[in-house]
């Protein structure tokens, strides 16, 4: 009994001793030192004792309540602050690239800077953004640019079964998802997912994600695709990428022809995935005279973590079908429309060092990337482009999980006048 209850109780029992006491002045009939008397005044504080018991057992009952809602409260606090309704997040890059054969074009450069947010309806529906800044500066004089990179809905129907409608990241390849400068090696990012699959490639659309308790994930969609449209005959984007420059990235989209994809990924056994993805839609819109192209593009990834080791392979092609008339109205120009391209990669990397937060990765990775591997014209018999061979040698030093700092070697073996030496930077949160 506490030190209130205590001083309550002894404040009753005074009170019935004085109650009891003006009764016996003013009720003399019965005198005190009589049976009945003394019977009479057991049972007048028996009675009190269980008033006081009872209003104790309550005052006790109110506490635990109280102190069951104070409990709860802190819980709900907890997990306030462990799972906030709104998450930032972010990453960015700043590179510095040295041509060994022509040291003039040595530059740095702010690549990109993106701040990302989640914010959590409910338990089942979440919004995803990304907004992303490239090359420091964005203004009509400037070659920076400010763009969105992914905005969705996503909203989880069952445990294993959820739907994404927005703006959203295609699931290719092994980079395209986990693009952040901690998620992979070397200064730049790989050819193979940037020349042949575009990064970070993006459409809007609805996508129905699942996965299966054997270690499975799918996703699949109608999306927008790309414009055809946009083809530049003289200039140099189509020749670097050739998806990458009829991308629409959610810009006004034409979206006469809807696209399909399919992606499927096993990750039955720890430290290995396996998976391939496909994608298909028609690309002209309506707007080409004599012609109605679509664009195809798969690919087949894996990777492997056995221990301090991390290899890891894609294989990346695409087509572009119906573009012979079109080339042919084009033949004049530098840049034609391939009809197929592609490209692969082999990648290693070893943690040869680690002591605290710090962690020494070298890698080395070879390239097989041929952005014209046939073309096609109408009245003409056109060669293919030689395939460029790149070899990447270099490492990754974690000063924090999410924090890197890189450097590399990168040869290139049909154009030695692009071989250079990067350095960068990189964070995520």
């Amino acid at each position: 009994m506490n030190r209130i209850h205590f001083k309550k109780l002894t404040l009753a029992l005074a009170m019935v001793a004085a109650s009891t006491h003006g009764m016996a002045q003013t009720v003399p009939a019965t005198p005190l030192s009589t049976p009945e008397a003394i019977l009479q005044k057991l049972e007048a504080m028996s009675a009190e004792m269980a008033r006081l018991k009872a209003e104790l057992q309550a005052m006790k009952e109110q506490q635990q309540v109280a102190q069951q809602e104070t409990t709860q409260a802190i819980t709900e606090q907890a997990k306030l602050l462990a799972n906030p309704a709104t998450v930032m997040t972010g990453y960015g890059e700043m590179n510095y690239n040295r041509p060994t054969r022509k040291n003039t074009d040595t530059q740095v450069d702010l690549r990109r800077v993106v701040i990302g947010m989640t914010h959590r309806f409910d338990e089942k529906t979440k919004f995803v953004g990304e907004f992303e800044w490239e090359h420091a500066v964005t203004s009509a004089g400037d070659k920076g640019e400010a763009a969105v990179e992914q905005a969705y809905i996503e909203h989880e129907l069952t445990p294993n079964l959820s739907l994404k409608a927005g703006l959203m990241l295609m699931p290719f390849g092994l980079l395209n998802e986990h693009h952040e400068p901690s998620s992979y090696y070397g200064v730049e990012r790989n050819f193979v997912e940037t020349a042949i699959i575009p990064s970070t490639w993006r459409e809007g659309g609805l996508m129905l994600m699942g996965k299966t308790d054997a270690g499975v994930s799918w996703s699949t969609g109608l999306v927008t695709g790309f414009d055809l449209n946009k083809w530049s005959s003289t200039g140099a984007d189509g020749k670097a990428s050739p998806l990458a420059s009829i991308h629409q990235e959610g810009q006004l989209a034409k979206a006469k022809n809807i696209s399909v994809l399919g992606s499927l990924d096993w990750r039955g056994t720890p430290g290995f995935l396996v998976g391939g993805s496909v994608f298909k839609g028609g690309a002209g819109h309506g707007q080409i005279a004599g012609a109605n192209p679509a664009v195809t593009l798969w690919d087949l990834h894996a990777r492997w973590t056995p221990g301090k080791w991390d290899v890891s392979s894609v294989y990346a092609q695409g087509t572009i079908s119906d573009t012979a008339n079109i080339n042919a109205s084009l033949i004049a120009n530098p840049t034609l429309i391939p009809s197929k391209f592609g490209g692969t990669y082999v990648q290693a990397a070893y943690q040869a060092w680690s002591s605290g937060n710090y962690q020494l990765k070298p890698f080395a990775r070879k390239e097989w990337v041929n952005t014209g591997m046939r073309f096609d014209a109408t009245g003409f018999s056109l060669a293919p482009d030689a395939v460029e061979i790149i070899s990447t040698v270099g490492a990754n030093f974690h000063i924090s999980q999410n924090v890197v700092f890189k450097a590399d070697y990168q040869r290139f073996a049909l154009d030695p006048s692009r071989n250079r030496v990067d350095l960068g930077v990189g964070w995520s949160f």
